[in-house]
């Protein structure tokens, strides 16, 4: 049997460089989309079984050479999405809105068997937030072009390379106390990487069509056990003190100043609204797709470099 195509675009992201190992083992020919091939090219090609992918170098709006590349797949999924807005390209109109848009029309005028885009969870209520704005717009804009677009709608996604709990970790072992936004009661249901690849997996299998998926974890936890969760796992004591608004505000406004943000503005009015299933829609426990991860068990297997020691804290007897 002929292998199915995959078109990939945010490929050399976190989700995408798991991805692409799940569907390359399983006999899917991957093309990897990225905009700067010199940087990502070379992980890339490591992240597939040899023979089983390709990488190509694209501008997220070269009509030409996408529509050539969604004219010779099967499955196109898109990955893109940015957490914060950086100089005039990179905004969350271009990234969430413009282009799947764009990619979605492109898709349906080829034809795709499957389009699947990764959105977010708990954005529905955050009228506030530009980013949620932005995804739910571009939500709005593949359904009016592709109606059996999958659209897929994760809580924070974790593991060992992730920007979630490796950046909480840092920063608990740099500073003795540590701001509690909205007294830290925000809730979420974390996913682990696997378990959303999984999810994603078996929505091609399946070939699910014209369904909005609510991707979750097995746990409510609030934004405060998970540092407390955290802290316990690298053998740390820190302050967590409730940081009121108007001094949060402060504070972030010049937190987005670093070159990587720690947080945004935008990203502080996200915290007000729960991460969890609304209810609305089906999540992936309704379709018999369970995620299995526990939270304790899989960031334990790399918060020991967050330890004295690093990685010879291994070498202690755990108590």
């Amino acid at each position: 049997m002929k292998p199915k195509k995959c078109l990939i675009f945010g490929a050399s992201g976190f989700i995408g460089r798991h991805l692409i190992r799940k569907l390359t083992k399983n006999n899917f020919q991957v093309t990897a989309v990225t905009r700067n091939i010199h940087q990502k090219g070379y992980l890339l090609r490591t992240q597939g079984n040899p023979g089983y992918i390709e990488v190509v170098e694209s501008s997220l709006f070269d009509e030409n050479k996408i529509n050539n590349l969604v004219k010779n797949t099967d499955i196109c999924i898109n990955l893109v999405g940015i957490l914060f807005e950086k100089g005039k390209v990179n905004t969350f109109k271009n990234i969430h809105e413009n282009f799947p848009g764009f990619l979605s029309h492109i898709c349906k005028q080829n034809k795709v068997k499957q389009l699947i885009h990764i959105s977010a969870l708990g954005i529905e209520n955050a009228k506030d937030s530009m980013y949620a704005t932005s995804k739910l717009n571009g939500e709005v804009f593949i359904k009016n072009n592709f109606k059996e677009a999958i659209i897929l709608r994760p809580s924070v996604v974790y593991s060992v390379d992730d920007n979630f709990t490796t950046n909480f970790m840092n920063l608990l072992s740099i500073f003795p106390f540590f701001p509690l936004y909205y007294n830290g009661s925000t809730l979420f249901r974390p996913i682990h990487i696997s378990d959303l690849i999984e999810i994603i997996y078996q929505v091609i299998f399946r070939n699910l069509k014209s369904e909005i998926i609510e991707c979750v974890g097995p746990e409510e936890i609030s934004l405060k056990e998970i540092l407390e969760k955290l802290l316990k796992l690298i053998k740390k004591k820190r302050i967590l003190f409730p940081m009121p608004l108007i001094f949060a505000k402060f504070s972030t406004f010049f937190l987005q100043l670093f070159p990587r943000p720690l947080i945004t503005l935008d990203q502080l009015k996200l915290l007000k609204y729960p991460n969890i299933a609304s209810g609305t829609y089906k999540n992936n426990f309704d379709f018999k797709i369970p995620s299995v991860a526990n939270f304790d068990n899989e960031v334990s297997k790399y918060s020991y470099m967050w330890r004295d020691g690093g990685q010879f804290s291994k070498l202690e007897k755990e108590k």
